[in-house]
């Protein structure tokens, strides 16, 4: 019984850090997709409007993530080891955002819905990534 106790708290913290890491992300979110709307709509190429957007979200994330999302990891700060593990897997969403918009706006398809598959798609990867390597407890 204590065994199950135990393992239903462990489920439920793990479901409160992504709760928490669904609103950060919505956040970082809104500073991505404002940016490349507004970038695209002063005539910008909607590549480079993604990647500026989705660098400042990178900035806004890094601030939600590191002292509102994973917390169990506050106490462990291993000098810059997680920034730059942070870096890295945002480097990765990056990569896969530019991907997917360019892709989209190659194929003649509104870019913006391209971002959307871009958000949904880079949101998991990182999250796996963050959760499992950069905010190890």
């Amino acid at each position: 019984m204590i065994l199950r106790l135990a393992q239903g708290g462990l489920r439920l913290g793990l479901r409160l850090v992504y709760l928490r890491y669904i609103l950060a992300s919505v956040g970082a979110l809104a500073i991505d997709m404002g940016m490349f709307l507004l970038f695209m709509r002063g005539g910008m190429a909607p590549m480079p409007a993604s990647l500026i957007g989705y660098s400042a979200g990178i900035a806004v994330h890094w601030l939600l993530s590191s002292r509102a999302v994973f917390t169990d990891a506050k106490g462990r700060d291993d000098g810059h080891r997680r920034k730059i593990l942070f870096l890295l897997s945002a480097l990765l969403g990056l990569g896969l955002t530019a991907l997917i918009v360019g892709g989209f706006e190659q194929a003649g398809i509104d870019p913006r819905i391209g971002k959307i598959v871009a958000v949904a798609v880079s949101f998991q990867a990182v999250w796996l990534l963050r959760r499992h390597i950069v905010f190890t407890p």
